[in-house]
């Protein structure tokens, strides 16, 4: 059982009690079916992700359905929880998560894959699906990385590919009748398998992903639950758009969140003016792939800036792109605060922006710095990526000198650059994407790049942060991977791996005797061109 002593034995013990401003408790009259919403990874992270929040809203938005919350325990907790016998609960009643009807899990990033494992052991439900009986949960799995679902097939009953917010309803529908007629699991996959976009390894078909037709109408949660405790995204979140009219090569995002919708400026404002009344934050995101790709963005933030202009709340834009931004975009806010602008050219020459099919004008983005700057906007970030198909040195330094010179822009307006943070990832070749065929760079060629273009930074203003090329190359394992690879992350997860996707805690040395045990080699995965005439693990999903 959680005691008060326990928790005083844990860091952040907020993580563990529930009960934040928000939060829905309901008992069991009248209550049909129980939805655990599992996040793996920490709270902080997890009620972070609007998806979460989304799914939490419709599913308690109906009276014969109760759903809870669910993260990953950190070290500390795991270990009380262990020494102790307690199993892993949700945050609205305690019920541990053996006794939900239904267990879903948010695949949002590959390198957590082992603290599912994890949550579903800590909670006493057996981790592969042939070994789950009529009295085990129904284990979901939905978000991007169901995309390629083979790698965690095996500890799952079934996914949903796409938007759930239509889906899981019918998925609950579905277990409340498998319930009352009492025909058992088998007969509930197979009525599962007859869903559209749902995919049931046991059962496999060609899968076409679920989408929401009408982003204009579709429910948004207006009371989101508000944390005790300072979360990664402690905002507001307005989705304003889904898709992205771009076609970048490298991007499964832009490949898989298709076709383009958007809510209107009227229904923008409506929301954001519930959400302000029923949470109190004081910062408004406007969330979405491309927020400046939306084709009544001047509207929106005029919009949003008067209706809040007396009441010191800040409208912040995640993603943006720079064509025709210096005329398309109210940089020059007269109200509200001003924070900062991230930009994604992810590459600096023209040759490279012809290769993956992004063309950010240079002068563009200068230009619109400049603006940004002489409008008072305290930072810039921006985001590069290495490694991609045809990149050669003087790519390299293309990326350097389009940075310095976007910090150089700054001198125009007070004589002094500008500090810029530039972060670099690792390309990836993702599943759905035009270079969804194309090999990774190895580790040591990523060092060797990185390297580079530090010396070639020095005695700039530009800061490059750079993404461990371990971490990618694990990720890029599993996102191209098939159902072989439950062995080794079975295995890894035995060994003591979680928390991957944390660099404190991710080590690449205790994953190889995981691949080697289970006779699997990974570079097969990461490292190797396919061929066109050789099948694709995730090529039974349709985007159509």
């Amino acid at each position: 059982m959680l005691t008060d002593e326990t928790l005083l034995g844990v860091t952040k013990p907020a993580r563990y009690t529930g009960g934040e401003w928000n939060s829905i408790v309901k008992g069991d009259e009248g209550i049909a079916c129980r939805v655990a919403l599992c996040f793996p990874d920490l709270y902080e992270v997890g009620m972070s992700h609007l998806g979460l929040k989304i799914l939490y809203s419709i599913l308690n938005g109906r009276d014969d359905v109760a759903c809870e919350r669910s993260f990953a325990p950190w070290h500390d907790m795991e270990k009380v929880m262990r020494e102790k016998s307690i199993p892993l609960f949700s945050l609205e009643t305690g019920r541990p998560l053996n006794r939900f009807d239904i267990v879903g899990f948010s695949l949002q990033y590959e390198l957590s894959y082992t603290n599912i494992l994890n949550m579903l052991d800590l909670s006493g439900i057996p981790l592969f699906s042939k070994d789950r009986d009529n009295s085990s949960p129904l284990i979901v799995g939905g978000g991007p990385c169901v995309f390629n679902p083979e790698p965690v097939a095996d500890f799952f009953d079934c996914f949903i590919i796409g938007e759930a917010e239509e889906a899981v309803l019918e998925v609950v529908d579905a277990v409340m009748e498998n319930k009352k007629d009492g025909s058992g699991r088998r007969v509930l996959l197979e009525k599962l398998a007859a869903l559209e976009g749902v995919y049931v390894p046991s059962i496999p078909k060609k899968i076409n992903k679920r989408f929401i037709a009408d982003l204009e109408n579709a429910p948004f949660p207006e009371r989101p639950v508000v944390p005790f405790i300072n979360v990664v995204h402690d905002r507001i979140q307005i989705e304003i758009m889904r898709g992205c009219r771009r076609a970048c090569n490298f991007c499964q995002a832009c490949a898989i969140y298709g076709p383009n919708r958007f809510r209107s400026p009227a229904k923008i404002l409506s929301l954001a003016e519930k959400i302000y009344k029923n949470t109190g934050y004081d910062e408004i995101s406007l969330v979405s792939l491309s927020s400046g790709d939306h084709p009544q963005i001047m509207e929106i933030v005029t919009s949003l800036t008067e209706a809040f202009k007396d009441r010191a709340v800040s409208i912040s834009f995640p993603s943006l792109r720079v064509e025709e931004m210096t005329s398309r975009f109210p940089l020059e806010l007269s109200s509200g605060r001003h924070t900062g602008l991230t930009f994604a050219p992810e590459v600096g020459s023209d040759k490279m922006r012809k290769i993956i099919n992004k063309n950010v004008p240079p002068e563009a983005l200068k230009e619109c710095a400049y603006q940004a700057f002489k409008n008072n906007w305290r930072r810039i970030k921006l985001y590069f990526m290495i490694g991609l198909p045809g990149e050669e040195d003087s790519d390299l330094d293309a990326i350097v000198d389009l940075a310095r010179e976007i910090s150089e822009t700054k001198k125009k307006v007070d004589g002094r650059p500008a500090d810029i943070n530039a972060a670099v990832s690792v390309f990836i070749p993702k599943p759905h994407t035009r270079f969804e065929r194309e090999a990774m760079l190895p580790a040591d060629e990523v060092y060797r790049r990185q390297r580079y273009i530090r010396d070639k930074a020095r005695r700039s203003r530009v800061k490059f942060v750079f993404h461990d090329p371990k971490m990618s190359y694990l990720e890029a394992v599993f996102a191209r991977g098939d159902r072989d690879l439950s062995k080794a992350l079975y295995i890894a997860w035995k060994n003591g791996c979680r928390f991957d996707s944390w660099k404190e805690n991710f080590d690449l040395e205790k994953w190889l005797p995981a691949f080697r045990e289970a006779g699997i080699d990974p570079d097969r995965y990461s490292l190797r061109e396919r061929g066109l005439d050789e099948g694709l693990p995730w090529g039974f999903i349709a985007l159509r």
